[in-house]
């Protein structure tokens, strides 16, 4: 299985949620990306649990992101992968910078963030920052209305 990094697209209407040791956070309505590494077991196969988890809504959440998957006013629109074997999820997430949530997604690590905002589609921007390291990517565009 592909191993490498990744960068999850959501689109937000806007909400306050509760997010584990983060607490309350408020989110805008726009674009928000997360960047995360499929380096371990199973490799970029963690995409599609991400992507599962928005659709079904089956388990509790466990991570940071999780809290936004499975909350109805966010909905994945994009997801952008990397095949690398090095570890480069901090690196693409200083280079996608901006504004962000303080400590989201970062526990692991000494980053500020691995979630940041965007008023339009990131997409073509994230492509970008992903192609300044080298990495070949593969992108998707996700259907995953669920007001539908």
């Amino acid at each position: 299985m592909n191993k490498g990094v990744y960068c999850l697209i959501l689109r937000s209407e806007g909400a306050r949620i509760e997010i584990g040791s983060l607490c309350d956070v408020e989110f805008w309505p726009g674009y928000y990306i997360y960047t995360g590494s499929a380096l371990g077991p199973g490799g970029l196969v963690r995409v599609k649990r991400h992507l599962d988890l928005a659709v079904h809504r089956n388990r509790n959440p466990r991570w940071h992101l999780d809290y936004l998957l499975l909350h109805e006013r966010f909905s994945p629109v994009g997801a952008i992968c990397g095949s690398t074997a090095e570890r480069l999820e901090c690196a693409v997430a200083t280079e996608i910078g901006g504004e962000c949530i303080p400590g989201f997604g970062s526990s692991d690590c000494s980053c500020r963030s691995h979630l940041f905002y965007r008023s339009q589609d990131p997409a073509s921007e994230v492509r970008r920052a992903l192609e300044r390291f080298g990495i070949p990517i593969s992108s998707k565009r996700i259907n995953t209305d669920r007001r539908s």
